[in-house]
């Protein structure tokens, strides 16, 4: 009987929260008792295909973890299964850095967002398969609004209307095989701040990645009303 394969997750967590506002970096605020990024982490560490939670972190992560006393207790109970690291200047830099934290006895990985604390197990063992059928995959969700595409800033004449039936919105967790991202960062013809999404980079290799059927509850916390809202879907 063959095992099912495991993987590393990284979680990107360098930003600063600018979107958000306060000056208060948005994985630490309240979301029903526990803050953002512990809620990440709970929902994914235990998961029975995670061998390694890797965490790019920023300052004030760092200092969460050095000075609070849960975020300390966490990680004397989760031991070597969670690791934190600097994060980089951008997202894509975060990654890189986790990435390279990651054995390579360990051949896949997922990049899931920091500020998607309601992600299912459901989700993650759906795109965990899809991925190791084919090689990457990605939760998406179909675009419902009118896409017109214009040269920025507004206003601007419409230069077209993009049919909505072809656009998916992605979310994470991003799975694919450890050696296939490095190899993707490497070849990169991009500046890194430039890559806002980890499917990008292996689509730029040339690389196929597929798309399964994301959740609307997975939503990436940005702004306030994005956080009333998680608390909304916690209490249903």
């Amino acid at each position: 009987m063959t095992s099912e394969p495991q993987l590393a997750v990284i979680l990107p967590a360098g930003g600063r929260s600018v979107r958000f506002g306060g000056g208060r970096n948005k994985l630490l605020e309240d979301l029903s008792g526990k803050t953002i990024l512990r809620r990440t982490i709970d929902a994914i560490i235990d998961l029975p295909r995670v061998a390694l939670v890797v965490l790019s972190a920023g300052e004030a992560i760092r200092e969460y973890f050095q000075q609070d006393p849960l975020a300390k207790a966490m990680l004397r109970q989760k031991g070597n299964k969670l690791r934190i690291v600097d994060g980089g200047t951008s997202r894509a830099h975060s990654v890189l850095c986790g990435l390279r934290q990651v054995e390579s006895s360990i051949e896949w990985v997922a990049v899931h967002d920091a500020a998607r604390p309601l992600v299912t197990a459901q989700l993650f063992d759906r795109t965990c398969e899809a991925a190791f059928e084919h090689g990457a995959a990605v939760p998406a969700l179909a675009v419902a609004l009118t896409i017109k595409q214009a040269q920025g800033p507004l206003p601007a004449p419409v230069q077209k209307t993009i049919p909505r039936d072809q656009l998916w919105a992605m979310q994470t967790p991003q799975v694919m095989r450890r050696a296939d991202l490095l190899d993707a960062f490497d070849r990169c013809p991009l500046p890194l701040d430039q890559i806002t999404d980890d499917a990008q980079l292996l689509e730029l290799a040339g690389k196929p990645v597929w798309l399964v059927e994301g959740q609307e509850r997975n939503i990436k916390i940005t702004t306030p009303a994005d956080l009333h809202l998680a608390g909304r879907f916690l209490a249903q």
